[in-house]
This record gives structure tokens, C-alpha cells and sequence, in this order.
């Protein structure tokens, strides 16, 4: 982290990582001058020159692409020419999907038009900030006042075991939140049991998916719930250090955690002897240099051991042989936040949160064509329909067609599959996914195979390169489907992007290339209209 956290102060000091303040760098840290360069060159936050005063990073992705089309960010730049000292830039999403569309000016979340951005970086008027979207965190919160949180790390340490606390995650069915699923009670127990060391908890708050911003808001209202899950981990696996892995853009999530964290070590939450208990434990918090790939959780231990976020081959997993060599725990910001709950409330007290035999609460993150996007947290089982009526019902008197229930890299499903449960399990066997949790709703008239084939396009752009399948694949498929779009269809393009998809799955390293394709496949499989205008060209 040490070297990553160098190159980010020289690019924040400098504006740029040019090559003479690399060449300084090398000689300084007697570091081979290739490594840097190939450090400046993966990472999007690091550019060779500087560029003007004032940024503004504009959203190209779906749920701003729905809401201003596909030329939003040319227009933005069109409006802002003869304007100095501004630099536009069409970025990935920003996690402000509630606000569509959305952009950072500088650091500063802004929404509106191409006028009102124009108008708002000239000094016209004010900038359009962009307004707290809903979101609901009291039912998952067991403190009602800042006195008393940390009760449940308090109980643990004087009356529980870490025994106990696995048993309690592991009975309670709780599974990661971040898109893998996995059981999250059996992965404290693998970490636990590893042999070696350091051993390190880390959070992954990489959240970088189109359509997902819930755990954004979780570390802006709810901070000491990830901290106090993240000092019970590393008390149960034996761990002295924790590491949150925070997402670049997210500016006022980090003042947040620094606030927080502060509070903590204040309190004796964090520090030589946890709560006088003799157990020593303490967090930083390290700011990614950005890409949709740090979010996977072996490319994010490369990161933070100082070199370029490329995945690792599996096995070893992280909880074997992790950050530095040992052994790590890494949850993502949701799964971490439902800890100090399901542990307040005991297994049947979470079960019974859930409707119907499924247990619990989950966080969605709802965007799209819906009246009230934003964050909402609802019991596990509820019906999809249910959930988009709880965001307000769809927008502007449309029905729905579509909707992707976890994110771009998870299928959209028709509309006579709302009626599926929010459920892992049940989502899986409707032909989707739980994902990360991010609801992407799809009124009638809208454009499905654009939307899909910009998802696709994310994929590609976002790719790290390590692996041919991947890299090639998905850049190849982004072409044929462009081509189709405009009138340049090739013959059979439907059976190679079955065979294309059926490579991608088997050969690429992590889950990146494994669902490039999957947006684009879910229509020719649920969408008989949409993979008709493909199938049409062909002809």
C-alpha cells in the first residue's frame, strides 16, 4: 500500500505522475523505473500529464444512459466548449445511480442536464449537487444513539467465545453480499483455521458494478457497524490489522470512515487492548486507484501488496493465503453491516426478519425506470414486484418489461418473473442472480439490446487484460454487437455469441470474463423481440 499510497499523493501534489516525477520516484525508493510505469498505466486514477484545473467525470453507463441517452457526456462537453480550465471525461458508473444523470464535479456529486452542468461549472449558477436518495439502515442499526453502540463487540469479547460467533453466522445462513454468495459463517471458519501469518481482516468497498450504491450509503449512515464486524473478525481469526478498501470516488464515504474510525480508537474500540480486553486491533483505510476489477477480491490483494489489480489463480484462496502471504478474511461493506445484528438478534430473531422460510434483510440498491430511486433494505423472500413498488412503483406511467435483479453481471429477466423472491437460490433458478444487490428496473418502449450491449461494453472496458479469453473476447463481441446496431449485422453473429459466451465462461480467471456476456445472453434467451433484431440481420 505504501507505494500506491506515494503515487497517489505525487498525482493529488502534481496533478499527473509524469515521467520525470516517476524517474525521481525510482531513484529515490531504488525501484526498477518499469514497475512504476506499469503502475501509471493500469490504475485509472493516474494519467502521464496534467490535465485542466476542473474535472467533471461524466456517467456513461445504464442508468444515466437511460435517463439522458447515449451522447449524454458529448453533449456535457459540447455545452462546456469555450469554457475554461474544464476538463470533461466519460467515466464508468459512479454509484449515483438514484440521481441519473450523474457526475462528479472534482469530488462533488452533481445531477442535472448538459445545461445546468454547462451553467453550474461556468459560475452561472450553482452546481446541481445531487440530492441524499432514500435510504433505509434503522432496521439493520442495533444502537439507538452513538452511547451505545459497539455492545455486541462488548458482549463477545466479556461472554462469548469465537466459537460462538461462527456458529451464530453459520446457523443464520448468512451469505456475502457482494456477488459471490458465499457462506460467510464457513468462510470465518477457513480463515480461522489457517495456519500462518499476518492475518489481516480486510473490507472490500470496492463497489464499482453499474446499478450498485447500497453500500455507499452504508458507510455514510452506518460506519461503526462495518467497523465493529470488522474488529469481531479479527478477533475470531486472531488478527491484529484491518484494511477498508475503499472505491476512489467515494469522497464523502471516506470523511465518513475517518470520522468514525477516529470515534472508535477515542473509545477504546480500536487500539492496544480492545475494550480493556487485551486484544489489540486497529483499521486504515486505503483508497483505490480505481478500476471495476479491484473490486474482485484476489485482484484487490494485489493492489494493496503494491502491484497491478490482475487476479490470482485459485486456489490458494485469500483465507489461506491472502494479504502478504497469510491468512485474510475479506467481506464486502453489506455483508459486514448485518453482523452486529444477526448477532444482537440471534439466529431465530434474524430468521424471523425474513418472510416465508427465507431469513433475514437484504439492502437493494433500486435505480432505473422507478419513481423513487435509492437504497432500501427489505426482508429476504419479498416479491421483486413488491420491492419496486416500495422505490414508488415504475416512473412515468410505463410497465414493466425487464429488470436486472443483482446487477450488471447479472441476466435480465423478463417482467412475468417479477413475482420471484428476493433470494440467492430463487433468483438463480429463475435464470438470474442476487449479484451485488442492485435492482436495475427496464420500463416498456425503452431500448433492452442498448442498455445490454453497454453493460457488455463496461465488461470489456474494464477488463484488466491478464487473461486472452477475457481481453479479446469481450472486446471482439463489443464490436460484432456495435456493428449489428448499426446496419452492419454478421451472418450466424447469435451462434458465435453463444459459443463466444460458452469460451469466456470456462477460460477466464475470475468472474469478470465468466459473465462479459451474460446482459447480451439473457436476451437471447428471456427477450424472443430483442434477439429478434439481431437474428433479423442475420437473415
Amino acid at each position: 500500500m505504501e507505494l500506491l499510497n506515494r503515487l497517489m499523493a505525487l498525482q493529488h501534489r502534481h496533478g499527473a505522475l509524469t515521467d520525470e516525477s516517476l524517474n525521481a520516484l525510482a531513484r529515490e525508493w531504488r525501484l526498477p523505473l518499469h514497475r512504476l510505469q506499469g503502475l501509471r498505466s493500469f490504475y485509472p486514477a493516474f494519467r502521464s500529464e496534467p490535465g485542466a484545473p476542473r474535472k467533471l467525470s461524466v456517467c456513461r453507463d445504464v442508468a444515466c444512459r437511460m435517463r439522458a441517452g447515449p451522447r449524454f457526456a458529448d453533449e456535457v462537453a459540447e455545452a462546456l466548449q469555450g469554457v475554461g480550465g474544464v476538463e470533461v471525461e466519460a467515466v464508468s458508473c459512479l454509484g449515483l445511480c438514484h440521481a441519473a444523470p450523474a457526475a462528479l464535479a472534482g469530488e462533488l456529486p452533481v445531477s442535472g442536464g448538459a445545461g445546468m452542468l454547462r451553467d453550474g461549472m461556468a459560475g452561472d449558477r450553482p452546481l446541481p449537487l445531487v440530492a441524499e436518495p432514500p435510504a433505509e439502515t434503522s432496521a439493520v442499526d442495533p444502537y439507538a444513539g452513538a452511547d451505545q453502540r459497539f455492545g455486541t463487540l462488548e458482549r463477545a469479547l466479556s461472554e462469548g467465545s469465537p466459537e460462538a460467533v461462527i456458529e451464530t453466522l453459520e446457523a443464520s445462513g448468512l451469505r456475502g453480499m457482494g456477488g459471490a454468495g458465499f457462506p460467510t459463517g464457513r468462510k470465518w471458519r477457513f480463515t480461522r483455521a489457517a495456519g500462518g501469518t499476518p492475518r489481516t481482516v480486510v473490507c472490500n468497498a470496492d463497489e464499482s458494478e453499474p446499478g450498485t450504491f447500497k453500500d455507499r450509503l452504508l458507510l455514510e449512515r452506518v460506519p461503526h457497524l462495518i467497523i465493529e464486524a470488522m474488529v469481531l473478525g479479527g478477533w475470531v481469526i486472531g488478527a491484529s490489522r484491518g484494511i477498508i478498501y475503499l472505491r476512489h470516488e467515494y469522497e464523502p464515504a471516506r470523511r465518513a470512515l475517518e470520522e468514525a474510525v477516529e470515534r472508535a480508537r477515542e473509545r477504546g474500540v480500536l487500539g492496544d487492548s480492545v475494550l480493556g480486553s487485551g486484544f489489540a486491533f486497529d483499521l486504515e483505510i486505503f483508497v483505490s486507484p480505481g478500476g471495476y476489477i479491484m473490486g474482485e477480491e484476489t485482484a484487490l490483494l494485489e493492489g494493496l501488496e503494491d502491484k497491478r489489480g490482475e487476479p490470482r489463480n485459485k486456489p490458494p484462496f485469500p483465507t489461506q493465503v491472502g494479504y502478504d502471504g497469510g491468512p485474510t478474511l475479506m467481506n464486502n461493506v453489506e455483508t459486514f453491516a448485518l453482523i452486529p445484528r444477526i448477532l444482537q438478534d440471534g439466529v431465530e430473531g434474524w430468521q424471523a426478519r425474513g418472510r416465508e422460510g427465507f431469513s433475514g434483510v437484504k439492502f437493494l440498491s433500486v435505480s432505473g425506470d422507478v419513481a423513487a430511486p435509492g437504497v432500501y433494505c427489505v426482508p429476504a423472500g419479498m416479491p421483486i414486484t413488491e420491492v419496486i413498488e416500495r422505490a414508488g412503483g415504475m416512473a412515468g406511467g410505463r410497465a414493466l418489461y425487464a429488470f436486472s435483479p443483482g446487477g450488471a453481471s447479472t441476466p435480465f429477466l423478463p417482467a412475468d418473473r417479477a413475482g420471484t423472491p428476493v433470494d440467492f437460490d430463487a433468483l438463480a433458478r429463475a435464470g438470474s442472480g442476487l449479484g451485488s444487490g442492485a435492482l436495475f428496473v427496464v420500463g416498456q418502449g425503452r431500448d433492452l439490446l442498448d442498455l445490454a450491449i453497454q453493460q457488455v461494453r463496461f465488461f470489456s472496458r474494464e477488463s484488466c487484460g491478464k487473461c486472452v479469453p477475457c481481453r479479446t473476447g469481450s472486446a471482439q463481441a463489443v464490436r460484432k454487437l456495435e456493428a449489428a446496431q448499426e446496419g452492419r449485422p454478421e451472418a450466424g453473429l447469435t451462434r458465435l455469441l453463444e459459443e463466444l459466451d460458452e469460451t469466456l465462461a470456462q477460460t477466464s480467471i475470475c468472474g469478470l470474463g465468466q459473465v462479459a456476456l451474460a446482459p447480451v445472453m439473457s436476451l437471447l434467451r428471456h427477450f424472443p423481440d430483442e434477439a429478434a433484431r439481431l437474428r433479423a440481420e442475420e437473415a
